[in-house]
């Protein structure tokens, strides 16, 4: 047998960070091209996935920029380029996993400074909040939002933290972000005002455009948007706060492996056209149960009924794709429906292509059971998804039937 002389030839990774704010494309184009570039190695359109733990260095201390996969990654920051770039922000952090996000972010508040939070958040963030930090000497209030007099009442000296989502989950009330933000910018230099934009997206919603400090992401939910990865991210401006941020993370390491990064990578590039479906749909739903006479009570901030319906067609895109709803029985009547649907899947999470039905006081939001926080045992929540809207109306009103 002939020998042959192999000769291995050794690539950098490439730089995946590229800056595409200073052209300003639209969202459209940033959610295709932010933060990655074709591969240098191979010419490869797609961003690699670089699975690996460690990389090699050329002397001690003497790298490419990545020395362990758990303080950087190349896919992990493509995603955290792209995401910064979608938000309009300058640092973008990816997570594990949401919780992972908004956990770091909170760590920023210190034994004895206080976090004040809008009074219908996820159920994991109240956890967080009731059930860990606070055993670590953080203080925390929750306020009603939408009442900007509550907001300013409910701030207080040592508020490092004002935290809240818009839309919120699962009551889907709208908060004025730019007001709220003024609010606690004028409380102190050391208050920040944080805002989860899980339901929104940066497609209907950026928030550091209205004034906020930090934004956070369940990327799990609508930026993956196919309910197969887990992961969360922050995204700022400010370079001091991201350096500590940067610091938390690395420290604690709730980081997201390079599939997952991948994965939301490859999500974002159709959240635009996603979106847009998400909330067509929403809204033929929507009016569909208004219509309905099983059905006592719809909330989706895209009807003129919604409360704040103004708001968030100032502050958002368009309603969005998450639906609540109460029907005619209660309790028992909402679960009959959630468990009679054939399209809207029972499950936990929201924001895939798939449609979903849950009911909150039971399944996402049980940690609030018996806190002023506690959601409705007969309020429905269906994250609507991209069948065919005819579809979808159908299904509901084979669940409602009887009722």
């Amino acid at each position: 047998m002939v020998g042959r002389t192999i000769t291995v030839v050794r690539h950098s990774p490439p730089t995946v960070a590229r800056t595409m704010t200073d052209h300003h494309y639209r969202i459209e184009t940033l959610a295709i091209h932010a933060g990655q570039q074709p591969d240098p190695s191979t010419g490869a359109v797609m961003t690699p996935i670089y699975q690996t733990s460690t990389y090699v260095q050329d002397g001690v201390g003497q790298h490419k920029g990545y020395e362990y996969s758990r303080t950087g990654n190349p896919t992990r920051a493509a995603l955290e380029a792209c995401l910064a770039a979608l938000e309009g922000g300058k640092h973008g952090l990816a997570f594990a996993s949401g919780m992972a996000a908004i956990d770091t972010v909170f760590r920023l508040a210190a034994a004895g400074e206080h976090v004040l939070a809008g009074n219908d958040v996820y159920g994991g963030t109240f956890r967080l909040l009731d059930k860990i930090l606070k055993d670590y000497g953080i203080e925390y209030t929750f306020v009603e939002m939408t009442d900007l007099a509550a907001v300013r009442d409910g701030l207080r000296p040592n508020t490092r933290l004002v935290w809240l989502e818009t839309p919120t989950n699962p009551r889907l009330k709208i908060f004025d972000i730019r007001a709220i933000a003024d609010l606690a910018h004028a409380n102190g230099p050391r208050t920040l005002m944080g805002v989860d934009n899980t339901f929104a997206t940066p497609y209907l919603q950026r928030p550091l455009e209205l004034g906020a400090d930090i934004v956070a992401h369940s990327t799990t939910k609508y930026l993956g948007g196919h309910s197969d990865v887990i992961g969360g991210a922050a995204i700022l401006d400010d370079d001091a706060i991201h350096e500590r941020l940067k610091f938390l993370q690395n420290a604690i390491g709730a980081v997201p492996g390079p599939m997952d990064c991948w994965l939301v990578l490859r999500g974002v590039k159709t959240l635009p056209v996603r979106m847009d479906r998400h909330a067509g749909n929403a809204l033929a739903v929507a009016q569909f149960l208004a219509d309905h006479p099983a059905v006592d009570e719809v909330i989706y901030p895209g009807l003129p009924d919604h409360p704040q319906h103004a708001l968030a067609m100032r502050q958002m895109r368009n309603g969005g794709g998450m639906i609540s709803f109460v029907v005619r029985g209660g309790a028992d009547a909402a679960r009959r429906v959630a468990e009679r649907t054939r399209l809207f899947a029972l499950a936990e999470s929201l924001g895939g292509i798939e449609s979903l039905i849950e009911i909150p006081a039971a399944m996402t939001h049980a940690s609030t059971q018996g806190s002023p926080l506690e959601v409705s045992a007969g309020l429905i929540r269906i994250s609507v998804g991209l069948e065919s809207k005819d579809d979808l109306i159908a299904d509901l009103r084979s669940a409602l039937a009887g009722l």
